[in-house]
This record gives C-alpha cells, structure tokens and sequence, in this order.
C-alpha cells in the first residue's frame, strides 16, 4: 500500500503519468456516477408505474370461468373481505362496449363498480373529477351517470353534463336485418384521469346496477377485486384466497400476472442498460491499463532495485495490483459522491420536466437503491482489478538485473 500510494504521487518527471492516472479516475468516476443516476431513474419509473397500475387494478381478481360471471357475489365477496392479509373486496362489472356523441364513436372497457366499496379497493375514486361519493344509478326521469377516462372523453368531445351512448351486444335483439345492438344514453357524471393513457384512453365507469343492467347481468357480477395488505405477495396470496373460499366456478389472478409482459420488459431494459453504463467504466480501466504500463516502464529501476534486494514476484505483482485498486477506488468513490449528490438534487428540485402526454408523468421520477450502489461499485472495482492484472503480472517477471542495467 505505500509503495503504490507513493507512485501515484505528482513528481516533476512524471507529470504525464499522473495525466494519464487523472484521465483514469475521472474516466471511472464519470461512469460511476452515469450508472447509478440512470438505475436511480429507472428505479423511479418502475416504482411510478407499479404505483399506479396497483392502485388502478385490484391486487387480486376473482373471476367467473365464463361470460356468466358469479352469480352470488355478496356471499363471496363477505368471505374474501374476512380472509388473512386482505383489507378490503368489492364486486364489479367488466365488459366491453362503444360509446358514441354528435357522430363520434370509440371502443372502451365499461367497469361497473360500487364507488363506496371500491375505495377500499382501488384509487379509482380518487382519481374522478369532480368528486363522487356514488355514480348516478339513473332515478325515475333522469339518466344513469358515466364516468370517462380524460383521453376518451377528450377523443368524442364530452364535457360533464353531456350525454353520451353506449352500443353493446350483450343482450341484443336479432331483427330482419340481423342483430341490433342495445343503445343506452348516459350522463357524464365525470371525468377519469390515472395517469396512465392505456386506462385514460379506454375506461368508463359506471354504477354496478347500471352496468348489470346494461349488460343483461340480473344479479351476477363479472369479478370480485380484493385489495392485500402486501401487494407484491399477490401471486401467493391468490391461490390462497381461492383456497380458502373453496367456490366452484371462480378462478383468481392478480395484478403482478396481468402485467408480467410489462415488468419483464422493465426488468431487461434496466439489466441491459447496466451492461451498456458499465462499458464506459470499462473504457476507463482501459486507461488504467495503460496507466499501469506507462508506470512499470518509468519504475523498471525501482523494481529492478526491489528484488534485488529480496522482493518476490509476488510482491510486486501486489504492488501494482493495489495501485490500480487505488486509482479505481478513487475513481468509484468520487463517482458514488457524485452520483449519490446528484441523485439528491433530482429528488429535491425536480428541475427536469417530461411531457406528462407521452411520459404520464411531469416530473423525473428518482428512487435509489442499496443493491443498486453495491452492485455498481462492486463491479467498478472488478473491471479495475482485471484493467490491472495484466500490466502488474508483466512487472513482476521484470528481470532485476536486466531492469536496472537498461536504466544505468
């Protein structure tokens, strides 16, 4: 260790090595702070997006095996609120449909929910505008509400107070002319807006009886959601829970199955971008390397004198490996600082604004992890040991009489 610090010191007749072993540090330093802002944002979105699909969808679904539905949700839907790790259940309505206004016509997802029960379920509530304690079920005289997603609503022209149709098959009556779709008027009651455009642009919520009756349901409903008090064990808890109630015909699933594609995408993309970001530490240690290099050819003499005077190959070899350890612990911990510094920043003045139309969010979300940290420096520090094995095998198999004959 006090053989490699002293090499590293500034001396006049060294001043391009030591260029050299500054290019080295920043190099690494550059890349250190590089990777671990970029897993800190990728973290952030990930975080972002398992938020918001979590808090949209329930954790866990009950589902009928077919179109039928369940056909006593109230029983079930008490028995599944009673279970172990589960805070609240609520029945709904699930079906597609067509909404229509003034010539405008759009596919959408129809959920017909009890808004009271479904808070304990979801933040669907908490994302309508203006705020409802209940959808309109549509008293004697007066149309049943509906609640559109912003993207949708926008893409017809609907403003609150509008009235909009809904065109179904479910129900239809077959004519001369073939099957004519049920056409339903509804008010709009609100306007929905998660976040996300998938939900924004294709969701339209309606009261329960509303929906079962549109939908030519009687008393059956197409689901029963069920909130966890820990999300990510739903895969678990949904077998469980099916367990458990022991109810012929229903099947479960949950949030984390629905949208597997999407997590496994995230998940490489974030694997794949840390292989990426760690090139550049990589071009670093390529420095390294030829730091060490430039260092063994200036020092040949003082290795020469070394093992004259006892020292063995492996002592040297230690030597130059703890220099280049030395020039990538300083670059990884200036990196880190750095890094750590700067995801701070983002975290405390989010100066850096996304279109909220492609992005569905406003701001840069930031969320650092341990793992993440101890990953990248521990990885910096393997590709600066490797950047240093080379150059520091070749010192120690210097001949001490050859080097210091060349150096007379």
């Amino acid at each position: 260790m006090w053989i490699a610090a002293r090499y590293l010191r500034t001396r006049r007749t060294s001043g391009f090595i030591t260029l050299l072993t500054g290019i080295s540090i920043a190099g690494v330093a550059l890349g250190v702070t590089a990777l671990l802002t970029v897993l800190a944002v990728m973290n952030g979105f990930e975080s972002e997006i398992q938020t918001r699909i979590a808090g949209t969808d329930a954790h866990v679904v009950l589902l009928g095996e077919n179109t039928a539905g369940i056909r006593d949700p109230d029983s079930l839907t008490a028995r599944a609120a009673r279970q172990p790790g589960v805070i609240g259940a609520a029945p709904f309505v699930y079906a597609k449909a067509m909404v229509l206004r003034h010539g405008y016509a759009e596919g959408l997802v129809v959920k017909g929910v009890d808004l009271a029960a479904e808070r304990g379920v979801t933040t669907i509530g908490r994302n309508m505008a203006p705020p409802l304690t209940a959808i309109p079920t549509g008293a004697p005289g007066r149309l049943p509400g509906i609640v559109l997603g912003s993207e949708l609503a926008a893409r017809i022209g609907a403003a609150l107070g509008d009235t909009v149709w809904l065109a179904s098959l479910a129900g239809a009556e077959r004519s001369a002319l073939g099957f004519a779709p049920r056409l339903r008027p509804f008010a709009m009651a609100g306007i929905f807006t998660s976040g996300l455009y998938t939900y924004d642009s294709s969701f339209g919520f309606t009261a329960l009886p509303s929906a079962q009756e549109f939908f030519d349901l009687g008393g059956a409903v197409t689901g029963i959601e069920i909130k966890l008090a820990d999300m990510f064990d739903a895969p678990r808890m949904s077998d469980r829970i099916l367990k458990s109630l022991d109810a012929r015909g229903v099947r479960a699933n949950n949030w984390i199955e629905l949208n597997r594609n999407l997590f496994t995408w995230m998940k490489l993309e974030k694997t794949v971008m840390f292989v990426i970001l760690a090139l550049i530490v990589l071009v670093a240690a390529f420095n390294i390397v030829s730091t060490l290099f430039m260092v063994v050819i200036e020092k040949r003499r003082d290795i020469g004198v070394l093992k004259s005077l006892g020292a063995s190959r492996g002592l040297v070899l230690r030597v130059f490996l703890v220099e280049g350890l030395l020039i990538g612990g300083l670059g990884t911990g200036l990196g880190a600082a750095l890094g750590g510094t700067l995801i701070a920043v983002l975290r405390r003045y989010p100066f850096v604004r996304l279109p909220g139309d492609v992005y569905f969010i406003e701001r840069l979300p930031v969320r650092p992890e341990a793992g993440d940290f101890a990953a990248v420096i521990l990885a910096a520090f393997v590709l600066c040991l490797a950047a240093a094995l080379y150059p520091a095998w070749r010192a120690s198999r210097l001949d001490p009489v050859d080097a210091i004959r060349r150096q007379a």
